[in-house]
């Protein structure tokens, strides 16, 4: 037990708050020691474990039922505390909900700061309602948004539509800022009693119509890093262009090895390739994976980059990558008919897909084939002219296509989850606009590769397992109990009879997954499943991947974008050299927990980032097209109106209550349907319907729509359009009369 531990069980052990002659007595400690124990005690409080209160008492803050997090804010003002994970080390406590801070109970805090809350209200369901106390950290030093010039001063309208709150600009830190500028400003002040945060302009950034604003604006917000520092790029440029005779010494020469890599078309940064084959009934699968740790030395200025940036980040526009260009586009990358050294796991499986044998080692390889997934979807569809293209190669890919399945259906089998939608892809022109939106599916292509990159991640992780090596792990636990009530709910709504358990296991959610494919709730059901799902991260203890259904998982196949991998690399090399003391073991174990923590929160960072950017051009690409009427399909029900996604592209929208005419609407939550109160007519989930665009408000990213018709009522108008003859509704008219005498007639029992 290290001093902090110690320091945290003696205040936690204590039946009051302590003084620090207290603790110090607790510890055992001379006053000499004092000067040590406050800094420890300084540093838990910041982390807000510990809560110094009046009287310079320290308490636990779970026992003053005071909880430590940051805050997310809400457009509409109000904002949530989500609590801090424990520290790296420390044993794993049961989850803790987060804390809704009404409007104005946010204590002068802003969106993303470290804050102290007191839970007021404990509701249930774990629901609970407080107010910030106290702010540990503040988040924000710059914040971006549009400049809108006023009477007395200017405003600042953030970017980040958390940041419920405008800033103030008064006229001396305007510098020459224009209304409808975006900008970067400094903060000079933070909001205190109720008086708004001031600011000053440091930057402009464009003009909200250009193309690249939308990129540039998520860049500036979430505080990436876009250049490189000059050290970093000088160490980098002494990296070789070639491979040499010398850097393959002690490496397994594969050569000769038919090897291909298969990426998108806009690929550049090839860190993987396969060659596979047939062997007696079964097949010898190699992935080669991009060396990067012979080239990024550990603890260097240009892995100490790698690290703080520990992911690359993927715009429509634009890349952040997490290496140089020379070193993830140039002798990193697994180019075509070029010498690259790699890191590689040979495995033979049986006509079953059982795992025989497995080798990892370090190796040369030249790639003969830059392979896109669309080349190699056409081969496997027997595309005559792409097939005449790569006819040596033919052998491999009808190999591949064969073991990919096997492993898939293997995986399948084990309770190995799927969630399959489609994505948004924004098409690009040469000059940076957005000219389509289109759904991006997994074609059989990409699912060949994916097997084959988690077979070997799941190979790498039971080898370094096996043989008592600290590692990092990707894992991914259970959802809790109480999330999957939400589930039983939504699954009963829909007539789904699949039993979960008291313990829900990832083959009873498969089931779940598979008997809702390509039903009008497919959609609905995926996402509660993954609201209910714990985040997968990255961890210095293994827990499994429940997603995966695997026991063992990491990440070994992209050391030129994820710095996990490159982690997982370096262990590799290690024990490829010689066994691994255990004096060396402690240290990699010292190491590796905020080593987890913080790749695990860059990685969450880099995701928010990217899905904030699809979400803005998509705003702008619908924004010009206000008026225009579409097709679309009800995705989702709520209280207030219905989500809409478009047939033409890929976007969804949103039709508000308001705007449904001719009733007053109802929320039918366990049809997921709205219904008319009067008219009864209804909009449910995975109706059609044609919609008009109403609205867009490119600041909050909210696309609006309004409800035209749906089928039924199209028809309805049609009928009623339709000019009757007389003598028709003559007839009908005497043929209810009758229907009703005859009814009447009728006698009772």
């Amino acid at each position: 037990m290290d001093k902090q531990e110690e320091l945290l069980r003696v205040i936690a052990k204590a039946e009051r708050p302590l003084l620090v002659r207290e603790i110090m007595r607790a510890l055992n400690l001379h006053r000499d020691e004092g000067d040590d124990v406050k800094k420890r005690l300084r540093r838990v409080v910041r982390a807000g474990q510990v809560i110094r209160l009046r009287g310079r008492r320290y308490g636990m803050a779970k026992d003053l039922d005071l909880v430590s997090g940051r805050l997310k804010g809400h457009p509409d003002g109000f904002s949530f505390v989500i609590p801090d994970p424990p520290p790296p080390g420390a044993p794993s406590v049961e989850k803790q909900s987060d804390v809704y801070i009404g409007f104005k109970k946010n204590g002068d805090a802003m969106h993303g700061d470290h804050v102290v809350a007191r839970v007021e209200k404990h509701k249930g369901e774990g629901k609970r309602e407080g107010r910030v106390i106290r702010i540990l950290e503040r988040a924000h030093t710059q914040i971006v948004g549009r400049f809108e010039p006023g009477r007395d001063m200017a405003f600042l309208v953030p970017a980040d539509r958390c940041i419920a709150e405008n800033l103030c600009i008064l006229p001396e830190n305007i510098g020459k800022a224009a209304a409808g500028d975006v900008v970067v400003a400094k903060i000079l002040s933070y909001p205190k009693k109720g008086h708004p945060a001031e600011a000053k302009v440091v930057r402009i950034l464009g003009r909200i119509e250009d193309s690249e604003i939308d990129t540039d604006t998520v860049i500036a917000s979430y505080g990436l890093p876009c250049e490189f520092p000059k050290p970093v790029l000088a160490e980098a440029s002494q990296m070789p262009e070639t491979v040499s005779d010398a850097m393959c010494v002690g490496r397994r020469d594969l050569r000769a090895l038919p090897t291909v890599t298969i990426d998108g078309e806009t690929a550049r940064d090839f860190d993987d390739a396969i060659s596979i084959a047939p062997e007696n009934s079964g097949y010898r699968l190699w992935v080669h994976i991009a060396d990067v740790a012979d080239y990024v030395k550990s603890d260097g200025v240009l892995d100490r980059e790698a690290y703080e940036r520990a992911t690359s980040v993927y715009f429509p526009d634009a890349v952040l990558p997490m290496l140089p260009e020379n070193l993830s586009n140039g002798i990193c990358s697994l180019k075509p008919h070029e010498d690259r050294l790699t890191l590689t796991a040979e495995m033979l499986f049986s006509s079953e897909g059982q795992m025989l044998f497995h080798d990892l080692y370090e190796s040369v390889i030249c790639s003969d084939a830059r392979m896109t997934y669309t080349d190699v979807q056409k081969i496997i569809e027997g595309d005559t002219e792409t097939r005449t293209s790569y006819t040596s190669l033919l052998p491999e890919f009808e190999a591949m296509d064969k073991l990919a399945k096997i492993l898939r259906h293997l995986r399948f089998s084990r309770g190995s989850l799927d969630f399959d939608l489609p994505s948004p892809k924004i098409v690009i022109d040469a000059m940076g606009e957005t000219i389509d939106i289109i759904r991006e599916e997994r074609q059989t292509a990409n699912r060949l590769i994916e097997e084959f990159m988690l077979i070997a991640n799941e190979c790498v992780a039971r080898e370094l397992t096996g043989r008592d090596i600290p590692s990092l792990y990707r894992i991914h636990e259970a959802p809790p109990k109480e999330r999957i009530a939400d589930l039983r709910d939504t699954m009963q709504s829909f007539g789904l009879k699949i039993k979960l358990g008291k313990e829900v296991t990832p083959k009873s959610l498969a089931e779940v997954l598979d008997a809702v494919k390509e039903r009008p709730e497919e959609k609905l059901i995926h996402q509660v499943i993954l609201r209910a799902m714990q985040q997968a991260r990255y961890s210095a203890e293994n827990h499994g991947h429940f997603g995966l259904a695997s026991e063992y998982y990491t990440h070994f196949t992209s050391p030129i974008r994820r710095y996990p991998d490159l982690i997982v690399h370096r262990l590799l090399k290690r024990i490829f050299r010689a066994e691994m003391p255990e004096i060396e073991k402690e240290t990699w174990a010292k190491k590796l927990p905020e080593m987890a923590r913080h790749c695990s929160e860059r990685e969450r960072v880099a995701v928010d980032a990217e899905r904030d950017v699809i979400r803005r051009k998509q705003a702008k690409f619908m924004a010009d097209k206000v008026g225009e009427k579409y097709e679309g399909i009800i995705s989702g029900v709520t209280s207030y109106g219905l989500f809409v996604q478009l047939e033409t592209y890929f976007v969804e929208g949103l039709a508000h209550i308001s705007s449904l005419q001719g009733d007053y609407y109802i929320h039918d939550e366990k049809r997921h349907a709205l219904i008319g109160r009067n008219f009864k007519r209804i909009y449910r989930l995975g109706q059609a319907v044609r919609v008009e665009v109403d609205d867009v408000d490119m600041e909050q990213q909210k696309i609006n729509f309004r409800i035209l018709a749906t089928p039924h009522r199209r028809k309805l108008i049609k009928a009623e359009s339709k000019p009757k003859s007389k003598s028709k509704s003559k007839s009908k008219a005497k043929a209810k009369a009758k229907t009703k005498t005859k009814r009447k007639a009728k006698p009772k029992g």
